[in-house]
């Protein structure tokens, strides 16, 4: 299989962590439900594949988001090794499932608007926080690392532009709550590179280095990968991307796929940055998970490689 040439450039680092969303971020939009036992082995694959960090699913209640209501089960077919995939939590009740299936890692998932925090959350932009401050603090209490996600931060289907203020403001909250890493999510993949960069120095500005922080862009607009590129280039060395591009998001219909992980890899790798990933190996997963979904992948590198 063909790999990219590899020029090295000065200022870059040389290894960086893709944290792998597919099966939950990429799954959870599917209309379809995917076996349990067919999400079990796409954990599996992509861990297999050298992925290093794999959020396994959510703890959302099975009313909003039906395709992840196999979650308890899903984690029981991972074994005691998939006690180290993160899973998404909304509340204390989700975090008292983690608890209860001996989780390591859990994650929230904030918003940046109003509109979006009633729509995702049922609640508002302000409460948002004395729903997550005791969810947090037991997390960390028992011993579980939380990261928060940050929605909406480049604009906002409802809402239209969304100040890089009010972005910073929410997700230095989140951070003070006891979060360990923020990542800014561009929810309708509206982004361009400058705003990357604007927002990651206000992020600076305001006290948070960027090794708190990571990415996570969308493809609505085909600007994911530049503005990885602009955040990778700024000094963030965690970036979120789901194998094959899948995703979307069940609360913002004009959400599309997610950064594709083999695009970003591809990417990397050119650069002589290290990831770890076999992209070979990532490809055949989302070829064959292209296959289970039946349609194709809109990576365009599983579409060059597999060709």
């Amino acid at each position: 299989m063909r790999s990219p040439s590899v020029v090295t450039e000065p200022g870059l680092p040389e290894s960086v962590t893709i944290y792998e969303v597919g099966p939950r971020d990429g799954l959870q939009n599917e209309k379809a439900i995917v076996p349990v036992a067919v999400k079990a082995e796409f954990v599996e694959r992509l861990v297999a594949a050298g992925l290093p960090v794999v959020e396994a699913t959510s703890f959302v209640h099975p009313r909003w988001v039906p395709q992840l209501a196999d979650a308890a089960e899903l984690l029981e077919r991972l074994g005691p090794d998939g006690r180290r995939h993160p899973v998404l939590v909304p509340n204390e009740r989700g975090l008292q499932r983690a608890l209860d299936l001996d989780r390591e890692h859990i994650a929230i998932f904030g918003s940046a608007t109003e509109t979006f925090a009633q729509r995702n959350l049922n609640s508002t932009l302000e409460d948002q926080f004395a729903m997550f401050g005791p969810t947090v603090e037991r997390a960390r209490a028992g011993g579980l690392d939380v990261r928060a996600y940050v929605s909406m931060c480049f604009g906002d289907p409802w809402e239209g532009d969304v100040a890089i203020e009010q972005v910073v403001a929410v997700g230095r909250r989140l951070l003070d709550l006891g979060a360990s890493q923020l990542s800014l999510g561009d929810t309708i993949g509206v982004g361009t590179a400058g705003h990357v960069r604007a927002l990651l120095e206000a992020f600076n500005g305001a006290g948070v280095p960027d090794d708190l922080l990571a990415v996570h862009f969308h493809d609505t607009y085909g600007q994911a990968l530049a503005n990885a590129e602009a955040a990778l280039r700024h000094g963030v060395r965690t970036f979120d991307a789901s194998a094959g591009g899948l995703g979307g998001c069940p609360y913002a219909e004009s959400a599309t796929g997610n950064l594709a992980t083999e695009d970003l890899v591809w990417f990397l790798h050119g650069l002589g940055i290290r990831t770890g990933v076999d992209l070979a190996a990532l490809v055949e997963t989302s070829v064959w998970m292209a296959d289970v979904l039946g349609r194709p992948s809109p990576s365009r590198v599983v579409q060059a490689l597999a060709g």
